[in-house]
């Protein structure tokens, strides 16, 4: 059942839209990431422009993260003191991202930085999620127990300053560094079309030592306000949201993620890293294949797979 995307100007199955929002979804439940980085990819890879895809994920990610942003609410588990500095850097971010993704798609040159950017900024965080989780998984067989960072514990950002207190989350820290992370996320968010929450927890975690029980929920709140600021924008200055190509993908990210979820039990958090630690590698080699085969069509860096 072929379907006519208004903005992407083309007809694209149907249930192959659903289906790739139920698979990202699935993921998304299973690791617990927004899963922009993935099913941003997998439109670009199989014929949808790189400045629609871009634009019209964002959208979805703000319908994923609005359910999950609810229920930390409702269970008291977000930091809105350090989601407003988070928010405050990321806007600017945003804005910064979007002006550059305009300035690249006027130039022609679109295409070929966001294949790049994918390749080295998923290449580089797949490593590095890989390589930790298999440490984990070999000091786990000798037994050897790694020293817990209790919170508070810092080392360079505790001498930065302006800073805040942080009560909920129990930090006395300075903002420097918290409106850095949230420009950055919000920056690589939407030139790159990802939610940026599996980048933002780790930094959170191990540079400014939030305890996990605050970690996830101010996060999906950053990233809910970065993306919707973001889609506001696309809206606005480029007309690339595509507001059928979203909504098919969030029906099947929705459906996807229930079934995510209760996989993601099944598994420990180092199997779960070293899973999705490939799953990121797999799709960063992907892109470098693009650059280096000859494309169907000379005037685009993308190879059709022939699904769409």
């Amino acid at each position: 059942m072929q379907i006519y995307l208004p903005i992407a100007e083309l007809s694209v199955n149907l249930f192959f839209l659903i289906g790739t929002g139920a698979v990202v979804g699935f993921l998304s439940g299973l690791f617990g990431v927004g899963g922009g980085f993935l099913i941003t990819p997998l439109l670009i890879f199989n014929g949808i422009p790189s400045s629609v895809a871009v634009a019209s994920v964002t959208a979805q990610v703000v319908a994923a993260s609005t359910s999950g942003a609810q229920s930390y609410y409702r269970r008291g588990a977000i930091d809105f003191q350090l989601a407003a500095f988070l928010i405050s850097g990321g806007l600017v971010g945003s804005f910064l991202g979007v002006s550059t993704f305009n300035a690249l798609n006027s130039a022609g040159q679109l295409d070929l930085v966001i294949s790049l950017s994918y390749f080295f900024f998923l290449g580089g965080v797949g490593s590095l999620m890989l390589v930790e989780s298999v440490r984990s998984l070999l000091r786990q067989r000798k037994g050897v127990v790694r020293p817990v960072h209790l919170p508070g514990q810092h080392s360079w950002v505790q001498l930065l300053p302006f800073r805040v207190r942080f009560k909920k989350s129990k930090l006395y820290i300075s903002v420097i560094p918290v409106m850095g992370i949230g420009l950055a996320i919000g920056y690589l968010g939407s030139l790159l079309g990802i939610g940026g929450g599996f980048i933002l927890v780790p930094a959170l975690v191990y540079i400014l030592r939030v305890p996990g029980n605050v970690v996830i929920g101010t996060s999906l709140l950053q990233v809910l306000a970065i993306m919707a600021s973001t889609t506001f924008l696309y809206a606005i200055n480029s007309q690339n949201v595509d507001i059928m190509l979203a909504f098919c993908l969030m029906v099947g990210s929705v459906a996807g993620a229930q079934f995510g979820a209760a996989a993601g039990q099944k598994l420990r958090g180092e199997q779960l890293r070293a899973l999705l630690g490939l799953i990121v590698l797999a799709v960063a080699l992907r892109f470098a294949y693009s650059l280096v085969v000859a494309p169907n069509d000379p005037f685009t860096l993308i190879t059709k797979l022939g699904l769409v």
